[in-house]
């Protein structure tokens, strides 16, 4: 399809479906700078939706570039009606924890769950920084709604499975991370605590 969109480019320079195909194959194969010069591209012939400043700001934050990422997402934050606007929220949150502001992270999850009470990554992420905070009950309670909206998540799962894990609750642990496991069989982290959590029942 790529090499499609590339012919459909090289006949018509502005063809900006092309674009978008062609940044988004970019973004997705892992090359965030290539990406960025199609969006770029899409800017300078007009194109100005949330969708397209919250792409930018993706891509910036992938390379690295976390000034140019935030003043994306904050165009489009802008311009995002509501049903964008938790998501541009959430990227706000992930830039955040990038430049080392988790006040601001923090900020940013619990305005983007005020937009959608259903954001299961933004419950998984705000559970993370209530965890890192020292308030577990807090925590639990985000990694439980992330659960109930996205039951496929497995990160939601692996996390609670964490935090079992930390307060000693092992039987709660192993059955939460054989739940993430059971959603996505390749998940590495949670089989190596599952492994971690069978020597220590072989041991007790």
């Amino acid at each position: 399809a790529a090499a499609a969109y590339r012919g459909a480019l090289a006949l018509d320079a502005t063809n900006t479906e092309a674009l978008a195909c062609l940044g988004a194959s970019a973004f997705y194969g892992d090359q965030p700078e290539v990406a960025l010069r199609y969006y770029r591209r899409l800017l300078a012939l007009g194109a100005h939706s949330a969708s397209l400043w919250n792409n930018v700001g993706l891509c910036c934050f992938h390379a690295a570039q976390y000034d140019l990422a935030l003043a994306a997402l904050t165009r489009a934050l802008a311009i995002a009606p509501d049903a964008e606007a938790a998501d541009v929220w959430y990227n706000v949150s992930q830039v955040a924890v990038g430049i080392g502001d988790l006040g601001l992270a923090y900020q940013a999850l619990k305005v983007a769950l005020s937009m959608d009470p259903g954001h299961a990554e933004a419950y998984v992420n705000l559970g993370v920084l209530e965890l890192r905070k020292g308030n577990v009950e807090a925590a639990r309670a985000d990694f439980s709604a992330a659960r109930d909206a996205a039951p496929r998540l497995p990160e939601a799962a692996y996390d609670a499975a964490l935090l079992a894990h930390r307060v000693g609750d092992f039987q709660e642990a192993h059955r939460l991370a054989t739940e993430a496991l059971e959603v996505h069989p390749g998940h590495h982290d949670a089989a190596e605590l599952l492994r971690q959590l069978q020597q220590q029942f072989t041991t007790v």
